[in-house]
């Protein structure tokens, strides 16, 4: 491994890798409210929030499939050198997976768990631009009162990937990260258009 291509990761591993996992789970248990994360490093190709999910979230057992977009030699070695987490070309096999905005309108082959073992089913680590500016949607279901307006800009046809392949309690779970803000959307929401 090239030395060069090695970028520093949290200062704090410990504590910092600690906020990270936090706002990952309470991303997911407030579904549609942003989260913010202060001090997440930087690293070329990902946005800072999405760098300090993988640090917190990835490990040795976790494989990872990355998106083509993510496919280059500074973010490949250092989540092999900081989380050492495998890197999978088979969509089945990840525990993780890293897309952008182009890769939702497919979304086949990742592990969606099973009826016994729901919890079993891929993450989906989505990068984003933007949190906000999207059309309005109305998320409703465990985590949020009554509900909830989310503006995520992601293409529409998105939604209807993602309702044309749930089966709670199968399905799976996403931490959408832009800049230094995390929003979480677990199998367990639902997602209805606004009605004027």
């Amino acid at each position: 491994m090239s030395a060069p291509l090695l970028q520093p990761a949290f200062v704090d591993p410990v504590l910092d890798a600690q906020r990270g996992f936090r706002a990952a789970l309470k991303a997911l248990a407030e579904p549609g409210l942003i989260q913010h994360l202060p001090c997440a490093p930087r690293l070329d190709g990902l946005a800072p929030a999405t760098y300090a999910l993988c640090l917190a979230l990835l490990d040795t057992d976790t494989p990872l499939w990355l998106a083509p977009s993510f496919e280059t030699p500074l973010i490949r070695a250092n989540l092999a050198f900081h989380c050492g987490c495998p890197l999978t070309s088979k969509r089945e096999d990840a525990v993780f997976a890293l897309l952008g905005e182009q890769d939702l309108l497919d979304l086949s082959g990742f592990d969606h768990g099973n009826d016994r073992y729901p919890d079993q089913s891929c993450t989906l680590l989505v990068q984003l631009t933007d949190l906000e500016g999207g059309r309005g949607l109305l998320w409703r279901g465990p985590g949020i009162k009554a509900q909830r307006q989310v503006h995520l800009p992601v293409p529409q046809d998105f939604w209807h990937e993602r309702q044309r392949r749930e089966a709670f309690p199968r399905g799976l779970d996403v931490v959408f990260a832009a800049g230094h803000h995390l929003i979480g959307l677990p199998r367990s929401s639902r997602i209805a258009q606004e009605h004027a």
